[in-house]
């Protein structure tokens, strides 16, 4: 079974899609197997994060401009890509050190996250994109119909 999921973004945030994909699960009575995920961009990732704290979002947003600043900031001028924008090459650096791709078990149909785990998109660019996360699950289907 495979599917896309579109994520609107509008800027550099941690958008939560744990509550998308598990719907999504559901609905294809998915059972026992392995769920991949991939996002279509360079500039922008995919990650397995707490869930229970935004303070966690923030502190890695802000650790990874620290890593990779805009390409206007002096410390970057040794970049050469900066046709599409200050944030453009530094969202590429971003994405470079975080997955693009995470896979997940599910048995009975649940993704098998930990209690305070989430599963994000982490937008890199700041001005809005359309985002898309390419899923597929392999594995058994439930014999049960849901509701």
């Amino acid at each position: 079974m495979r599917t896309t999921f579109i994520v609107e973004t509008t800027g550099p945030a941690c958008h939560e899609i744990t509550g998308e994909v598990a719907t999504w699960l559901k609905r294809s009575d998915a059972a026992d197997g392995v769920l991949t995920l991939m996002i279509r961009h360079t500039s922008a990732s995919l990650l397995i994060q707490e869930n229970a704290d935004p303070d966690v979002q923030a502190d890695l947003l802000d650790w990874l401009d620290r890593v990779a600043p805009p390409a206007d900031d002096p410390s970057m001028s040794w970049l050469r890509h900066v046709s599409e924008g200050p944030d453009d090459m530094p969202a590429h650096l971003k994405a470079s050190v975080l997955p693009t791709s995470i896979q997940i078990p599910i048995a009975d149909g649940v993704m098998q996250l930990g209690r305070w785990q989430g599963i994000y998109l982490v937008e890199h660019r700041d001005a809005p994109h359309r985002r898309q996360v390419s899923a597929v699950f392999l594995g058994d289907r439930s014999t049960r119909k849901s509701r």
